[in-house]
């Protein structure tokens, strides 16, 4: 590798510029195998370079979304290394008209902002606000797909980014992995900073929020801060409340936070995998807090979505793919909209580097462990209510009768557990099932079997088995 130079000389001239590359390269082919630094790094220049930042010329958005989801530390240390300093990273697409991103693109990582451009038309100072709100530009609404299993929440979201603080107080979306709240969450977050570009967004994950909390109690003198920096906003986006579940230290601090937030008339959002009331460990006030706005639930995307999903996503990355490559994902990659979009970004990839005709074989193969994870076969209600009564020596029909002896109720009890932990039916649906009860009551259930599974080894070992006998 180079000697690093002078930082005046780097910038000087296009062949400074050309130096500065032989550096960088020639330190991540020591980090990197020859095979990806052939596949992903022999196509890349520097476009420009100052004292800020390093523009890096690629060939399109594949080239950069793979190096920034992959490659980024090590870019960033290959930097670091030749300049002497650490620089922010940014990606500028060589082929401008095939790519609608082809102005510098800032990167993600530790000495970087987030990539992509916002994709709503904003001021520089909004855009200042919005990367300082922790806010990823590519989160939009406009680059939001609505569908029948997001409509209420896209709405609800809608409503709380035009009218902060009066529409929804608090806003909590929830629902499974990867279906779309924090891409919600950070929409409302970019539309506040759009239309008023002086209010104070702050989105942070519980992690964050938690660990920021740990931190200012060590340094002793730092939980003021703290406490101004969080409560000090006129939008507060906080994401996975559910870790918040028993971190009691942690839970009052929020309390605290949340109290001081309404109480000034700011907004919060919330985003969970599950209903206020199903979080383990969560403190009584929270959960009413919790619920005292708006519920917004978020499900699984249906065919139509999906499809639609992937031709957006699709034309994002200017990879034309064949109508049935984009049918077989949206038929066979259903669980999320996170897994769907890693599926396209496989067989982009595939279709940038290579080309070549996409046959069914061919999708199967550059998808197999995604085909297998979605192939893993879905319990129904009705197989775990036999099940349990089996292994209880009850008939089936004591799953759905009014009877409550103890040897009837606990069995009972544990098959709504299992249909909540097992299968994604509602909590209404869960009830239907057994009987028409209330949510409510499965609710209690649930809650019952998981404090008793903490408490008896035995009884987790028979709810073990029956999971596992249901798996397969």
């Amino acid at each position: 590798m180079k000697s690093p130079q002078p930082e005046a000389d780097l910038f000087a001239s296009v062949a400074h510029l050309q130096t500065l590359w032989d550096g960088i390269s020639a330190f991540i082919r020591t980090h990197v195998s020859p095979d990806t630094f052939q596949r992903w790094f022999s196509s890349i220049d520097v476009a420009d370079a100052d004292d800020r930042a390093v523009s890096l010329r690629v060939p399109n958005s594949i080239h950069r979304i793979w190096i920034e989801s992959n490659y980024l530390p090590v870019l960033n240390s290959a930097v670091a290394a030749v300049i002497g300093a650490a620089r922010k990273i940014e990606f500028t697409i060589q082929d401008e008209s095939a790519d609608s991103t082809a102005e510098a693109v800032p990167a993600r990582g530790p000495i970087a902002a987030p990539r992509g451009q916002p994709a709503v038309a904003e001021p520089a100072s909004a855009r200042g606000n919005a990367s300082a709100s922790g806010l990823n530009p590519r989160f939009t609404f406009e680059s939001f797909v609505v569908g029948q299993n997001t409509e209420f929440a896209h709405a609800a979201s809608l409503a709380v980014a035009h009218r902060p603080a009066v529409a929804h107080n608090p806003l909590f979306m929830f629902g499974g992995v990867g279906l779309g709240k924090t891409h919600l969450m950070q929409a409302i977050g970019h539309q506040v900073v759009a239309e008023k570009p002086n209010k104070k967004v702050l989105y942070v994950t519980c992690e964050q929020f938690t660990n920021d909390y740990i931190n200012a109690l060590a340094q002793g003198d730092a939980l003021n801060k703290f406490r101004r920096r969080y409560r000090a906003v006129d939008v507060l986006l906080l994401d996975d409340v559910q870790f918040l579940g028993g971190k009691e230290k942690t839970q009052e601090e929020f309390f605290h936070t949340f109290n001081e937030l309404i109480n000034s008339q700011k907004q919060i959002v919330l985003s969970c995998d599950r209903p206020p009331a199903e979080i383990g460990g969560l403190e009584q006030r929270l959960v009413s807090r919790f619920e005292w706005g708006m519920t917004a639930e978020i499900v699984k995307p249906d065919m139509e979505t999906r499809l639609a999903i992937l031709r957006r996503k699709a034309g994002a990355l200017s990879v034309t793919v064949p109508d049935h490559a984009l049918q077989f994902l949206a038929n066979r990659v259903r669980a999320n909209i996170r897994r769907l979009e890693g599926a396209l970004m496989r067989v982009a990839t595939h279709l940038s580097l290579s080309g070549g005709e996409l046959t069914v074989d061919r999708l199967e193969t550059l998808l197999r462990d995604i085909l297998l994870e979605e192939a893993k076969r879905i319990v129904s209600i009705e197989e775990i209510q036999r099940s349990v009564a089996d292994q209880y020596d009850l008939r089936v029909s004591d799953m759905t009768s009014k009877r409550r002896p103890a040897n009837i109720a606990f069995p009972r009890q544990i098959a709504m557990f299992l249909a909540r932990e097992m299968t994604k039916a509602s909590l209404n649906e869960i009830g239907d099932a057994f009987g028409g009860r209330d949510h409510g009551t499965v609710l209690h259930a649930h809650k019952l079997v998981t404090k008793r599974l903490i408490e008896d080894a035995a009884l987790r070992s028979k709810v073990a088995a029956l999971r596992g006998a249901l798996e397969r």
